[in-house]
């Protein structure tokens, strides 16, 4: 197999290549003077099967048309399989019409890889499950709660825990994660009254004297997170963590973070960190890379992906 890095995430496309012993293909992805992305293979791909390794992170125009130039020229070079291997699939939250004439983005974007050239999408804990019909050709959507649960239970042994959703969506999410820790599991009632504003109205669960960990797919601006964190602690709970698979961190987002009565909140590599989140006292990182590794493994042998998760 050949594995192919584009420029959003390169530390983990080199790292999932380590741990299937292959070097990173040779490319150039580029920008013209008037900031056209270029790409050039330097070597010989076809009949291979080829993993396209791209978050479509901040700038996520910039890292999704890379993302779809480069199928392209896998696609025109040959390539037996072509596998768009997106940790972050961006466009995810617009998974439907949220009000009269607005668009469904993520299936926009859905179609887009597929035209450009992908014969299957990797993907990891997708914002809403649905988006895997969005696409004509096969999805594989990982999981981040084994990773999330085997650092709970070495970190937070012998404490009182519970897990705690943030909102009604993310319940499926959290009951995995409580499943897995033999835990009991609490939701937040909350209301949006407009995009990026969170007001918690409600704690459903006795949190009362109990660790809790708060369990998300995406941090954003983060206000949601710290909002859900002074409602638990107004609620007696006795601490409060946070897990998240993707962190997106916009604006102000770290500092507010830092600023919260969280103990510490947990994100994955599969958006690279910038270095405000890598010098937080309270942020830390969970690689995702030999999950990934084993996932592309399984993928090129034909053998079953689901099974990682049993």
């Amino acid at each position: 197999m050949k594995i192919v890095a584009c420029n959003s995430n390169r530390p983990l496309a080199e790292a999932v290549a380590a741990a299937l012993n292959l070097p990173l293909t040779h490319a150039s992805i580029r920008r013209f003077a008037d900031m056209e992305v270029f790409v050039e293979i330097h070597e010989n791909i076809r009949g291979e099967d080829v993993f396209v390794v791209q978050s479509t992170s901040y700038p996520a125009n910039d890292n999704l048309m890379e993302l779809l130039i480069t199928l392209d020229a896998l696609k025109r070079s040959s390539a037996r399989r072509i596998t768009a291997v997106l940790p972050y699939f961006g466009y995810a939250r617009q998974d439907r019409k949220s009000g009269p004439r607005t668009p469904i983005s993520a299936k926009l974007v859905a179609n887009l890889i597929t035209e450009a050239g992908a014969d299957r999408v990797l993907t990891l804990d997708l914002h809403a499950g649905q988006i895997q019909g969005f696409f004509d050709i096969p999805v594989d959507n990982l999981f981040a709660a084994p990773l999330f649960a085997r650092d709970i239970l070495e970190r937070y042994k012998g404490r009182d825990l519970m897990v705690v959703s943030p909102d009604v969506g993310g319940v499926v999410r959290a009951r995995a994660i409580a499943a897995r820790l033999h835990t009991d599991l609490a939701i937040i009632d909350k209301r949006r009254p407009r995009a990026g504003v969170s007001e918690v109205m409600n704690v459903i669960g006795d949190v009362e004297g109990r660790d809790c960990i708060l369990v998300d797919d995406i941090v954003d601006s983060g206000g949601t997170l710290c909002n859900a964190a002074d409602a638990l602690l107004k609620n007696g709970a006795k601490s409060v963590s946070v897990y998240v698979t993707h962190g997106v961190f916009s604006g102000g987002a770290v500092a507010r973070i830092g600023a919260a009565q969280i103990e510490q909140m947990v994100v994955t590599d599969s958006i690279q960190a910038t270095e405000a989140v890598r010098v937080s006292t309270n942020i830390r990182q969970l690689t995702i890379a030999p999950l990934l590794a084993e996932a592309v493994r399984r993928i090129s042998e034909e053998s079953s992906v689901s099974t990682l998760f049993n």
